[in-house]
């Protein structure tokens, strides 16, 4: 095993979220991941599911690392929108901890509804108690493994709830078909919005 994909083993082995997610695919699908950065997850899944896996990144580095791994994947901000993309023209559609760094959130998650006949969401949850609390107690914006960033450097600029998330779904008619919740790669129940510090959804159009 080379380099690059020891490295691609190491992130999907870090990110919690990566085994959970592929429960939610079919094999065979048709899977475009938003923000794919080094193509670690389509990677994942195309060993296990062997789906057709495409890939969105706008960082140089990355989208080489994805190229050069044989995912095919566009060069493109997210923020320019999925027009390129036909209606339904995906099985899935992934925006894996990157729903809080961009600045047009509804526009995208709707334009994830248009491409694709599913749409598979995760973020870190702002509710959760240790960064409530760690906020009250310091005076200073969370940092941790799910917000590792400090607030000068942070590429998040909209960080949510899962209660606001659950609102936002319900205004703009949008079906949750399964909700995970998870805090230390275990999945959490009681009181989630307190208790859970990674949320996943499982999305699809009313």
């Amino acid at each position: 095993m080379g380099n690059l994909e020891k490295n691609i083993a190491l992130n999907a082995e870090n990110r919690a979220d990566f085994a959970l997610i592929a429960k939610w695919i079919a094999p065979n699908a048709k899977v475009l991941d938003l923000g794919c950065g080094d193509g670690a997850l389509l990677t994942q899944l195309r060993k296990s599911h062997n789906v057709r896996a495409y890939g969105v990144e706008k960082d140089d580095a990355n989208w080489l690392k994805a190229m050069n791994n044989g995912i095919d994947v566009i060069q493109m901000d997210l923020e320019s929108g999925l027009s390129g993309f036909e209606a339904q023209s995906f099985d899935v559609v992934i925006l894996s901890q990157t729903l809080q760094a961009v600045l047009n959130t509804e526009s995208i998650v709707k334009e994830m509804l248009r491409v694709g006949r599913e749409v598979i969401v995760t973020f870190p949850n702002f509710g959760y108690w240790r960064y409530r609390f760690q906020l009250a107690l310091s005076g200073h914006m969370p940092v941790s493994d799910t917000l590792p960033y400090q607030w000068y450097d942070t590429p998040n600029v909209h960080l949510c709830t899962i209660q606001d998330f659950d609102e936002f779904c319900r205004k703009s008619d949008i079906v949750i078909q399964e909700r995970l919740v998870l805090t230390d790669k275990e999945p959490v129940h009681f009181m989630p919005n307190m208790m859970g510090a990674l949320a996943m959804y499982r999305l699809r159009s009313k």
